[in-house]
C-alpha cells in the first residue's frame, strides 16, 4: 500500500518535527513509514532516486510532496488521503478488469 519516507540529515534543524508529523500522519493512516538518513551512502542514493537533495523532504510512495522544508500535519494528511484514494481506486480496476 502506501509508504510515507522523511529524508532527513543529522544537521537539519526542521528534521526531528517533519520526522514527528509525518509518523503522526502513518500512524493515524495506518501506512507504513521510514526514515532516510541521507548522510548515509544508502540513504544518499535513496534521496537520489527521488531527486532530493536537501532536508527534511517527504515522499508519499514514488511522489515527492515537499523538498526542504515543512508541511502541515493537516495537509500531509490530505496529500496522503489522497494517494490512498488513487491506490484503491487502481486496486479496484486491476481486479475488476478482464484477465
Amino acid at each position: 500500500m502506501c509508504e510515507l519516507k522523511v529524508f532527513t540529515l543529522p544537521s537539519c534543524s526542521s528534521c526531528p518535527l517533519a520526522k514527528a508529523i509525518a509518523s503522526e500522519v502513518a500512524n493515524k493512516l495506518n501506512i507504513t513509514y521510514k526514515e532516510v538518513n541521507m548522510a548515509t551512502p544508502e540513504g544518499f542514493n535513496e534521496g537520489k532516486t527521488y531527486d532530493i537533495l536537501s532536508a527534511p523532504s517527504i515522499a508519499v510512495d514514488s511522489e515527492v510532496i515537499i523538498r526542504g522544508g515543512l508541511i502541515s500535519k493537516q495537509r500531509l494528511e490530505d496529500e496522503v488521503l489522497k494517494r490512498i484514494e488513487k491506490w484503491k481506486e487502481r486496486a479496484l480496476k486491476d481486479n475488476t478488469e478482464p484477465k
